[in-house]
């Protein structure tokens, strides 16, 4: 097959930190030709394009461009705002009143956003970012989030600042960890095609991530959250999730994984090489529908 990865026009230096370049190394190894695109001025045929274009919201020429293609993953998915997939969304009148954390509206705190210069919301809010730099009083209402770490639990709704209420920045959900053993547990599932690894991570931080992480073991994902992936449309990412209680709460959608490193418990090659077989499962056309379920043959699927 010949492959094309299809990223932002200004990613050019960053590709080799995402997943998906781990991947395009095992398709090389297997005789497989990968092509790496960067923007949508030069269409170069191949077999599959995989939109990687690591933007909250992808823009709609690289959809059209993509759809040049036999067959475009991805290109369903075009927006992963917190305010577009969540179902915990706490607003006026929602009759929530336990705990709450506030995150950024964007995927990874709008640092894609910056980094590639789209982040229209940066640009919108200059001016009332400036604002609350001159008066100190004011600074105290709004702690800007520019990274993971700057995301915060309070007590209820009433307890946030209203400066982040009244963001558009920012998203207040309900706070509804997966709690064990005085320990906070975060679901990673993550897939391609008829092809997935779920791990479960546990953290001391309600925060849950791979670099706070002091425990992670294997778990088969759950069928809800296999039907949230049929829901988005998502052929290749990861959705991150907690079974809180009975329910399971998904938490962030990412199409565009980063490389982690600090997943030392995890065989991360062999997870990386059993995550890049599930392209050829699009090549056999046996992902369609079951395409969410995985073969359950190696690393719980």
């Amino acid at each position: 097959m010949r492959v094309a990865v299809l990223f932002h026009a200004n990613e050019r230096h960053g590709a080799q930190s995402y997943i998906v370049h781990s991947l395009a190394r095992c398709w090389r190894e297997d005789g497989h030709e990968v092509e790496y695109l960067f923007g949508i001025g030069r269409f170069v045929p191949a077999d599959v394009v995989i939109v990687h274009v690591n933007l909250s919201v992808v823009p709609a020429g690289y959809v059209r461009f993509a759809a040049r293609y036999p067959l475009a993953l991805n290109a369903r998915i075009t927006d992963i705002r917190k305010s577009a997939i969540s179902r915990n969304l706490v607003r006026p009148g929602s009759g929530w009143d336990g705990p709450v954390i506030v995150k950024s509206n964007l995927n990874y705190a709008g640092q894609p956003e910056l980094a590639l210069g789209g982040n229209w919301l940066e640009q919108r809010f200059a001016p009332w970012r400036k604002l609350v730099r001159r008066l100190p009083r004011l600074a105290r209402w709004e702690k800007p989030i520019t990274q993971w770490q700057d995301y915060q639990v309070f007590d209820g709704v009433s307890r946030v600042p209203w400066g982040l209420r009244l963001s558009r920045k920012v998203v207040v959900e309900r706070f509804r960890p997966e709690l064990e053993d005085g320990l906070y547990h975060l679901r990673i599932y993550q897939f391609l095609g008829d092809r997935f690894t779920c791990m479960r991570l546990a953290s001391p931080s309600p925060v849950v991530k791979a670099q706070n992480s002091v425990r992670i073991e294997p778990v088969e994902p759950h069928a809800e959250i296999l039907a949230w992936r049929e829901r988005l449309g998502i052929d290749y990412g990861k959705l991150d999730y907690v079974v809180s209680g009975s329910e399971v709460v998904l938490l962030d959608v990412n199409k565009t994984t980063g490389a982690s490193r600090h997943m030392a418990d995890a065989d991360l090659p062999a997870m990386r090489r059993h995550l890049a077989e599930g392209l050829y499962s699009y090549a056999r056309g046996a992902a369609g529908s079951d395409n969410a379920r995985g073969d359950g043959d190696v690393l719980h699927g």
